[in-house]
Order: C-alpha cells, then structure tokens, then sequence
C-alpha cells in the first residue's frame, strides 16, 4: 500500500528528486501482487516496493522512466502473449509477461514531476523580473545578495543578504543565476560553481563576461567548472527590459532542465536495454537471463540451462525432455 512508502515519498518531495509512483489496479490470478500494491521508481532507475515479481518489474520500471521523460501517465496491462489484444482499450499499453504464472497485472503509473528550484543574486531590477516570472511559473525562487529584503522580494521563498549557498539546499535540480550587474559577480560566481548545481549563468555584457571568466579561471575551483557555466545568461531573442531578460533566462532554464532530464533518462533505458553479460533463455517461461549473475541453472546432458527462478527449474528438472532446446 502506498502508506509505506510515505516517508520515502516526503524525503523526495523535501529534496525536490521527481519519482513515478506505480499502483497496482487490477490484477487477474495468478499474480504475486495484488491491487493495492504500489511502489516508487526514481530517476535513476531505482524501484522501491512491489507490483509482481522478476517478470513484472523491468518492463514497470522503463514505463516509469518513459513517464518521467515525457511527463505522462500510463496505464498498463501485462499479459501472457496469448491475451494481446484481448479487451484492449485506448490508451492502454500492453506488454507479453512470459512468467509460467499466466496472471494478468494492470498497473497504474503517474509521474511526479518537480519544478527547479531558482536562486538569484542581485538585488536590482532583473532579480526582481526573476523572482516574479519564476513564481508565476511555479518555481521555488530564493534571492541572495546584499541590499536585499523581504519587502523588497515579496515572492521570495528565502532571502540571504549576504553570499553565501550553504544556507540553501543546493541540487542538481537548483539553477543559479547572478544578476548583481558588476557589484559582486566574481564573489558570487566562485561560489556557486563550488556547488553541485549543473546550471550557473551570468547576466552581463560579453565584454564584461570576458573579464569574469578570466578570473574565474584564476581561481581554485572544481574541475568540470566551466561546463556548467552559461554566459551570457538566457535564450537570444534580443531581450532588452528587465522582464525580457528574465523571460528568456527561465526559457533556457525550461529548455536545460527537459534536455537534461531526457537525456539522463534515455541513458538509463540504453544502459538497461545493452547486456551486460552473455544472455541464456530460461526453456520453461521464455525469460532472458543473464549468464554471469544467474541464479538457478541446472546441467543436463553436457549442457548447463539457466531459469529465472526455482519454480522454473523444478518443472525443468521433472520432465527435461519436454523443455530441452535443440542444439
């Protein structure tokens, strides 16, 4: 049930980590899960709780993924290959289980997205656009620089009147961009490319951005530093007022943040799709099953068989002749 996972579930929402959350609506004996039965598949790949077994979880698992990258939900019905296509409905994605089980699953996938999380240094009118379009947009803005006030940044979630990012939770989801026009980029700058953050950019001119890099250069910061340092800051529409500068700074930030995340996510699908080792299929379900992790296999004339579990292994060993491939 999904009040298992709920402290998981806070501690994802708290660190601004999206997830899928799967759920388990229908199920057809004989299944291992039952409705009601949920779990919460990250953006790394990770599943945590249970909707079915070894047949069930991988192909939940990318539909997850899938969902995440396109923000969709998804309906699922997993099925013996002879129920495709029986009863199918709009909308629905059917997937062959090849278990010896025979069930039928139906499980429901929602994504749960999550907004970047903004900071801004300034305190000039371009941190003002800022923190308004990013509100309006949903995005959890702070501010940090000095001269800086609640009054001031009324649509501020935190206001830090100095530099200093290690009194804020800092992501690989948190975008900061320096908009202090000259009065302290460089201090600003140095700092936030000391942190985990894959976004920094700055609003200036490129004749002054020249000049900020050749000191950023000069200083002690962590390799990889100047690929994730963006100047200058925004899309190229020929942005001009405050509030243009600001909306093309959050469109790149919208273009970055969905480049990013599909890309991490169509990595994962290939890394997962690519075999890892020589691949065997199990005689009895049909299953692939990787060579060098597998856990049940059993030698039968001169040759060494591989199953997915020891359900399957037992039929095998019990009647071999009816499940022996040809050479």
């Amino acid at each position: 049930m999904i009040t298992e996972h709920l402290e998981l579930l806070n501690s994802l929402v708290e660190q601004g980590e999206p997830f899928a959350l799967a759920s388990v609506v229908r199920a057809e004996k004989p299944t291992s899960a039952k409705p009601g039965a949920a779990a919460i598949i990250t953006l790394d790949g990770t599943l945590r709780g249970w909707v079915g077994g070894s047949c069930a979880e991988p192909s939940v698992r990318k539909e997850a993924l899938r969902s995440l990258a396109d923000g969709q939900p998804r309906l699922l019905r997993l099925c013996p290959p002879e129920s495709l296509g029986v009863g199918a409905q709009e909308g629905v994605v059917e997937i062959a289980l090849t278990c010896i089980s025979g069930g039928t699953y139906e499980i429901y996938i929602e994504p749960q997205l999550v907004q970047p999380r903004l900071v801004v240094v300034g305190h000039l009118a371009t941190t003002e656009s800022m923190v308004k379009l990013g509100r309006a947009m949903g995005y959890p803005v702070s501010v940090v620089g000095y001269e800086t006030s609640a009054e001031r940044f009324p649509g501020a979630v935190q206001i830090l009147d100095h530099i200093d990012f290690s009194a804020l939770r800092i992501t690989a989801r948190t975008y900061i961009v320096v908009a202090s026009h000259g009065n302290y980029d460089e201090e600003a700058l140095v700092a936030a490319l000391r942190t985990p953050t894959p976004y920094v950019s700055l609003v200036a001119s490129p004749k002054r951005a020249q000049a900020v890099l050749q000191y950023l250069r000069d200083s002690d910061l962590p390799a990889g530093w100047e690929e994730r340092f963006k100047f200058p800051a925004g899309l190229d529409f020929g942005a001009i007022t405050a509030d243009e500068i600001a909306l093309s700074i959050l469109a790149e930030i919208v273009q970055f943040h969905r480049r990013r995340t599909e890309q991490q996510i169509q990595q994962l699908l290939e890394a997962e799709s690519a075999p890892t080792s020589e691949i065997a299929i199990d005689p009895i379900c049909g299953m692939t099953v990787e060579v060098g992790t597998a856990r049940y296999t059993l030698e039968h004339q001169g040759r060494i068989y591989y199953f997915c579990t020891a359900g399957c292994r037992h039929t095998f060993e019990r009647n071999p002749e009816n499940y022996r491939m040809k050479e």
